[in-house]
């Protein structure tokens, strides 16, 4: 009898090791959730004014991360973030592609969703892709994705799914029509994505919510909940938010019910700050104020200010992720490198990253190793950070250059320019150097070729001419 049971102990303490090595040889599933156009306080872990009690619950469990640095614009933020590369480097550094243009990210760029795929993942986009859509080479499926569901552009109607008269909905390549409110129907396909999933295999989940960009709309019994909010976009927009809070609670209890949520890395952030300027807010007209809160930073949308590009995030994973503030600076750009080592795959092919790994950073908040932010480098534009200092640079005349210290003035709103010369030399310098690497923008070339040629019916986007657009930092 005692023999029998030594037996079984011995057997048990060999397999137990055997058992934590396999735990931790399995590769971690990956959900990766971005908002559109939320702002810096529009959650409620920097905020009470709205209710997102999921986001906070992964917020409180997670790292919060307080300099996490994106685009100031949809697509050149989805790109970064897809390449691990800055959007200058291949034409997408402006604006967005618009419904009426044919580029997209350039096929020679190998994407995160591929790197993972030939690393053994299921990959999936659930949501607004805004990457090239007049093509179907340009389309998710055919970019390493193997299931798709949402829109191609992204700025729809929740309702209708349409933009000017369009239906931008799809599965797989194919044109849907189904009724549904947008945030409610994405939430709900990942949902059933993952209960279909075989657990065997790692996923990586691309949960690209629309919300809560224009037009603000959200259903009746959203918008009920905050009557107590007098301005009514504000109090749309907060069921806006409210909604995409709910249908990431549902996922996760999805992960929790299929066992695969200890085992899943969660990110979750904005793609860039809340709308503040008219010229920023889309295609579809949106009347009144603009009700984005992007706290003490400067401006939003479409600046090179704080307030356009430090973007609300965090990110969780239990027990791997240690709870807390991280207050080091990073860039959507980290995030493909980063999480391509965690889930042991290859970045074999793509070409030079601008990207790092911040895992230290993000799982134990330890120093970055980053000690530059390139906000963008357009051909009438540009701003990096490098330390505490920041330079904002307009080229176009009258030119005007700002240096901000963010440690004392994180809303820039003293220009130290004049006192500190040296220090815009080196980092003008550094712009200018940027800029020598930089392609052309794919989105002028395309808008100087539409109104040499036609004029495009619909409404009148920037051009060279546009203050609201060039003139950023007066």
């Amino acid at each position: 009898m005692f023999s029998t049971l030594r037996s079984a102990c011995v057997a048990l303490a060999l397999l137990a090791p055997a058992a934590a090595m396999a735990q931790s040889a399995q590769k971690p599933n990956i959900l990766y959730i971005v908002a559109d156009d939320l702002g810096w306080n529009d959650v409620g872990f920097r905020s009470k004014d709205l209710s997102t009690p999921t986001i906070d619950q992964l917020a409180n469990d997670g790292a919060v991360l307080d300099q996490f640095y994106v685009q100031p614009m949809c697509t050149p933020t989805r790109a970064a973030l897809m390449t691990g590369r800055y959007p200058m480097r291949y034409g997408l550094q402006s604006f967005v592609i618009l419904p009426e243009q044919t580029y997209g990210i350039p096929l020679d760029e190998k994407l995160l969703p591929q790197v993972l795929k030939e690393a053994g993942y299921d990959t999936a986009i659930i949501g607004k892709w805004h990457l090239g859509h007049a093509d179907t080479k340009l389309w998710p499926r055919q970019r390493g994705f193997d299931y798709q569901y949402g829109a191609l552009i992204g700025e729809i109607d929740y309702f209708t799914h349409k933009v000017h008269g369009t239906t931008d909905w799809y599965r797989n390549n194919k044109k849907l029509d189904e009724p549904g409110y947008v945030t409610t129907l994405l939430g709900k396909d990942a949902v059933r994505y993952i209960e279909k999933h075989d657990a065997k295999k790692p996923m990586f989940m691309y949960l690209a919510f629309t919300a809560p960009h224009t037009p603000f709309q959200a259903p009746k019994e959203y918008i009920d909940r905050f009557k107590s909010i007098p301005d009514a976009n504000r109090r749309t927009y907060a069921a806006m938010i409210a909604a995409m809070d709910d249908q990431i609670a549902a996922v996760l209890k999805a992960l929790d019910k299929k066992g695969m949520r200890n085992n899943t890395i969660i990110v979750f952030h904005s793609d860039n700050g809340g709308v503040k300027s008219a010229t920023f807010a889309g295609q579809i007209a949106t009347s009144g104020d603009f009700p984005a809160n992007n706290g003490v930073y400067r401006e939003g949308k479409g600046s090179l200010y704080e307030g356009g590009t430090r973007a609300a995030a965090l990110v969780n994973w239990p027990g791997r992720i240690k709870p807390g503030k991280v207050d080091q600076p990073m860039h959507v750009v980290d995030m493909m490198p980063t999480l391509v080592k965690q889930a042991g795959a290859s970045l074999s092919g793509t070409k030079p990253l601008d990207g790092m790994d911040v895992w230290p950073t993000l799982s134990q908040g330890a120093p970055s190793p980053r000690k530059e932010i390139v906000y963008n480098i357009e051909m009438f534009r540009g701003a990096v950070r490098q330390g505490d200092w920041k330079l904002f640079w307009r080229t176009t005349l009258p030119a005007k250059v700002e240096l901000y210290d963010l440690a004392k003035d994180p809303g820039e709103t003293k220009n130290l320019a004049a006192e500190n010369q040296p220090v815009v030399a080196e980092l003008q310098k550094r712009i200018d150097d940027l800029a020598k690497q930089m392609a052309p923008s794919l989105f002028f070339q395309a808008t100087f070729k539409s109104y040499m040629g036609r004029h495009v019916p619909g409404p009148v986007f920037p051009s060279p001419n546009d203050d609201a657009f060039f003139s950023q930092g007066d």
